[in-house]
Parts: structure tokens; sequence; C-alpha cells
């Protein structure tokens, strides 16, 4: 089959690559048919983040038909139009028995390669995954929107794990992929007035357009009294930072009001500066949110319904033989470009 396999890091071809084959009968081989690049793809483009150590075919958002199964499957037949979760957890741990998967002690993500486990990913003609982790298409979602379903989970977990009450004002600093999918999450939840906060005018506007009510720039000096105006001059009751840096945290943290939350998802800094006294004598609970924990059937509904709308946030779908010069682009930060999804 071909792949795009990094065999270096900030290198990446398009080459003949060994089929994966079904190596237990729970097992599932499934034909790409489009896989979107994630942020975390491109931070470990170069090596930083320690998670893609080459050569490793990357990519764990991804959608395709089934090609084969298992003596075991029972779920799924050949034909069928699937996508399936990024990680592959044990189903035996303490987490995994008490329905925290994602924090399973065995996880594997697939297109990581790191000390301790190397799992090839989507970057291809075709992948294996094992049937637990994979999920049937509603008719009418494309192949195109179902790779986004993993970045969509990854919203809606964050969400769920949060405890957001009916009419509380919620905001989102950050408004990248992440944060405009929670918006549409939380717009088709319950809660109040949406806040969103980022330093980039389109990104601002593109929030209201997914359902954010006010859209403010969070390096305003009015910030703080303009949130506080919005919120009777308690601050927001739960916010979401999905960038993952000191500065933006900061900014979570100040527009919080006193008991109130803030939920991390964001994690390009592997460590940050945190203003202790002010989570502690204010009483804010922190949250860390980590991937998703079968958010699948619930995002894949919502998609179908139109409520939510991936369509409008992939900036390009091209063949997966262009994948190296799209890396670049999105390494190098190429305005404009929000979503790429590769197709085989």
């Amino acid at each position: 089959m071909k792949a795009l396999l990094m065999d270096r890091y900030k290198h990446m071809e398009y080459v003949e690559y060994p089929t994966p084959v079904l190596s237990s009968d729970r097992d599932v081989l499934v034909r790409v048919r489009a896989c979107s690049i994630c942020g975390s793809d491109v931070h470990g483009y170069d090596g930083s983040t320690g998670r893609r150590i080459p050569p490793v075919v990357m990519g764990h958002e991804a959608s395709g038909e089934v090609v084969a199964v298992g003596k075991a499957v029972g779920a799924f037949a050949v034909g069928d139009r699937v996508t399936f979760d990024s990680t592959v957890y044990c189903g035996e741990c303490w987490y995994c028995r008490t329905g925290d998967v994602n924090l399973c002690d065995n996880r594997r993500v697939l297109g990581v390669s790191c000390a301790e486990y190397r799992r090839d990913g989507a970057f291809a003609e075709y992948v294996v995954v094992p049937d637990y982790i994979v999920y049937k298409l509603p008719s009418g979602l494309s192949f195109e929107e179902a790779a986004m379903a993993e970045p969509a989970a990854v919203a809606a977990h964050a969400l769920r794990i949060t405890p957001v009450t009916l009419n509380e004002t919620v905001a989102v600093v950050g408004t990248g992929l992440i944060g405009l999918l929670l918006i549409q999450v939380l717009k088709a939840s319950v809660c109040g007035r949406i806040l969103a906060l980022d330093t980039d005018p389109s990104r601002r506007q593109a929030a209201l357009g997914f359902g954010a009510e006010v859209a403010l720039d969070p390096t305003d000096p009015t910030l703080l009294a303009q949130v506080q105006k919005l919120t009777g001059g308690r601050g927001a009751d739960r916010v979401f930072e999905a960038v993952g840096a000191t500065a933006p945290i900061k900014t979570a943290l100040s527009i919080v009001r006193k008991g109130g939350s803030v939920t991390l998802i964001g994690n390009v800094s592997p460590t940050i500066e945190l203003p202790l006294q002010s989570v502690v004598t204010r009483q804010i609970a922190l949250y860390g949110s980590c991937a998703m924990a079968g958010e699948y059937p619930l995002v894949l509904d919502l998609m179908a319904r139109g409520l939510i709308d991936v369509k409008s946030l992939i900036s390009a779908v091209a063949p997966m033989s262009e994948g190296p010069s799209w890396f670049d682009r999105l390494y190098a930060r190429e305005s404009g470009l929000l979503k790429v999804v590769l197709v085989p």
C-alpha cells in the first residue's frame, strides 16, 4: 500500500509501505478514505513533543470502509462506512473497568511513536484497529466530515467532564479548531451565554458565526471590565482553555468568577506559569481534559443533524501524495489554514 511516512523530522514521503494485517480476532481492516492533519501531528513534525519519533506513519483523525474483519467481530461487515477512536485501550486495567478508557494504563494512540510504544496511524491506504473503537457513519455524512469526529469528540469530552449547569455563562479561550467545535457543542447543549476569546480577528468572527454571543480580544486592556459587565460583575461561570500556554491560561483564570471552574484542553506547552494564589483564594476548580471516552456516537449524531458544522472548518481536501507540502505549510503557520484533510 501507499503511506505518508515521516522518515526523519520535518521530512515526509508518500512511499510503498507494508499493508497491515489482522492480528487479533477482534481486529478490523479499514481502507482509509479520509484522514485530517491534527495539530499534534504538526507539533510532532519537528520532534519537539517526543511523541512522533521517526520513522512513523502519523494520522489519527480518519474514516473509511471496512475491507476485512476478525473472526470475533460481529458488529461490522465488509463495506461498512466507519470512523474510529484515536486511542486503543486495553479494557482490563482499573481505569478501563471504571469507564475512563482515555486514562487507560496501557493506552496506545494511533500514529504515535514514542519511548513507550510505536503504533502506525491512518496517513495510509489501510489501517487496522480493534472493533471496540470503531463506529458506523450516519447516512449522508461524508468521509471528509467523519474524519473530523475525533476533534469534535475531544471538545464534547471537555464539556462532559465540566459541571456546566442551566443558563451559566461559558467562555472559550482560543477559537482554533477545538474551540470552534466546542462552541458548537455548547450551543447544542444546556449552557446560556457563550463568550469567545481570541487574538485573531478572523477567528473571533468565526466564533460568532458558530454560536458565540460575544467575541473578545484577550489583549484588550478593558477585557476584564467587559466580562464583568456581561456577567453582573462576577465573571464567567465556566471557562474552557483550548490553547495550552501560559498567557491564555492566565486569561482564563482572570475572567472566571470566584468558585467557578477552568477546563484545560490545550497542551501546546508542557509546562506553564500558574497564578496559584488567585486559584486558591478564589477557590477555582481546574479540570484537565484528555482525549475522549465514548463521545463518538454523540458527535456523529450532532454532525448528522447539522448541529455541528465541520464542513466550514475544512480549509482544504487534498491527495495524500501532496501531504509533505501541506505539512510544511501548516508547520509554517500559513494564514487561513485551519484543517486539512488528506485523501489516499
